[in-house]
């Protein structure tokens, strides 16, 4: 006989249970939420709901006593498994240098790339274990990692191989994404290199059996639009669900493009304009918008307020990489709001249901509703506006992930 595992999370000031209709977000006040094995089984008013779910024979029982609760947040957009160190490239970047001509002196990307395929596999697990444990200890539940450092068919199946082993081993759930149009490896064309991705790396990442999307860094200097579309196109057949690196720098045509595709998300958009913004929005392409490059590179923001008023979906992201060293999803849905003048509830939406969005998960991930997974964040705050309102230390009390204590 199988016995059933239940969660009791009670006495919630507020509780988000996801996206909102007149407002961003619905929310039940001194709320509570039960779970068995896993899923979410009743939300609402603690009486009620303890009633039927007492937390004294409850397996995992938390009073939250008075602080809100939210659901895990969803991280759709890193590049959280690598080796080295680049640091001394944010110093450079102080100096004036830009992005594209630290790449183009070797820096960069091409740097990680090699610091990555000298570094075992071990190593490289032991790099994204560790990364992981600070995203779960800031709530984030959920995390896309994808590969890229690797730029040959060895070192992106390894990486793959990796997220894998970490998804196996780690409370975070993990989605993996081929990203070997990530940049062009010394040596060889870019016609040539994309060539080998389509020919080599694609079939290969196929037939491994890991990868659930397949993205390309569009943009002047690495690859262009038709380039772009080739590898998206042969991923596509390949059973691979298209993403997009799209008008981070320059606007190239990638969302336009992400459109054509039908891809799930196109990602930075910085420089996209309110027909790039349409044409995603009309194609069920999710703006995914990482706020932590711009505030690295100092560079502008993108537009996220011109995409809420548009109607459309909104997703945020770390975008962690060795260019980008956030982990924090707290901290992005403060720049959310202060840089992009999101309310703390449009940025809270963006972190949970609307990153779940653009991972195309359907189950109720980022939600805290009745048939999600039981993913929950517990704040020492009475409000969740303190996960954008504090920005010197975390809000984050407890993590659940799957009606489990994982961080206390």
């Amino acid at each position: 006989m199988t016995t059933e595992h239940t969660c009791v999370v009670y006495g919630a000031s507020e509780l988000v249970v996801g996206p909102g209709d007149d407002e961003p977000l619905e929310m039940c006040e001194d709320a509570a939420f039960a779970a068995v094995d896993g899923e979410v089984v009743a939300v609402g008013d603690t009486d009620e709901v303890t009633r039927e779910y007492p937390p004294e024979n409850a397996d995992v029982a938390i009073d939250a006593d008075g602080n809100a609760v939210v659901p895990g947040f969803v991280d759709p957009h890193t590049h959280a498994v690598f080796a080295g160190d680049r640091s001394d490239e944010f110093e450079a970047k102080l100096r004036g240098k830009s992005y594209q001509e630290i790449l183009e002196e070797g820096g960069g990307i091409l740097r990680t790339v090699g610091a990555t395929r000298e570094a075992s596999a071990d190593r490289l697990l032991e790099n994204l274990l560790d990364h992981l444990d600070v995203m779960l200890a800031g709530g984030t539940t959920t995390v896309e990692v994808k590969s890229g450092y690797g730029l040959d068919i060895e070192t992106e199946l390894q990486l793959l191989e990796v997220i894998e082993r970490a998804d196996e081993t780690h409370p975070v759930d993990l989605v993996p994404t081929f990203l070997g149009a990530h940049a062009v490896p010394e040596g060889v064309s870019t016609d040539d290199y994309v060539d080998q991705v389509v020919d080599d790396q694609i079939p290969a990442v196929e037939s491994q059996g890991i990868a659930e999307f397949c993205d390309v860094f569009c943009e002047e200097g690495v690859f262009s639009v038709e380039q772009s579309r080739r590898v998206l196109e042969a991923g596509r057949e390949a059973g691979l669900t298209p993403k997009v690196h799209a008008e981070e720098f320059t606007r190239l045509g990638g969302s336009q493009l992400a459109a054509d595709l039908e891809a799930a998300s196109a990602d930075h958009l910085l420089c996209a304009t309110d027909e790039d913004v349409e044409a995603l929005l009309a194609a069920d392409v999710v703006p995914v918008l990482l706020p932590g490059t711009a505030f690295g590179l100092g560079e502008e923001y993108a537009d996220a307020r011109a995409i809420l008023e548009a109607g459309g979906p909104l997703a945020v992201a770390t975008d962690f990489n060795p260019n980008c060293h956030a982990r924090s999803m707290e901290f992005v849905q403060t720049l959310s709001c202060v840089e992009m003048g999101l309310t703390p509830g449009e940025a809270l939406r963006a972190a949970t249901s609307g990153a779940a969005r653009a991972l195309e998960r359907e189950d109720g991930t980022g939600r805290l509703e009745v048939g999600a997974p039981a993913d929950a964040v517990v704040l020492e705050a009475p409000s969740s506006a303190h996960l954008a309102y504090r920005f010197d230390t975390s809000a984050v009390d407890k993590v659940l992930k799957n009606g489990e204590v994982v961080v206390s």
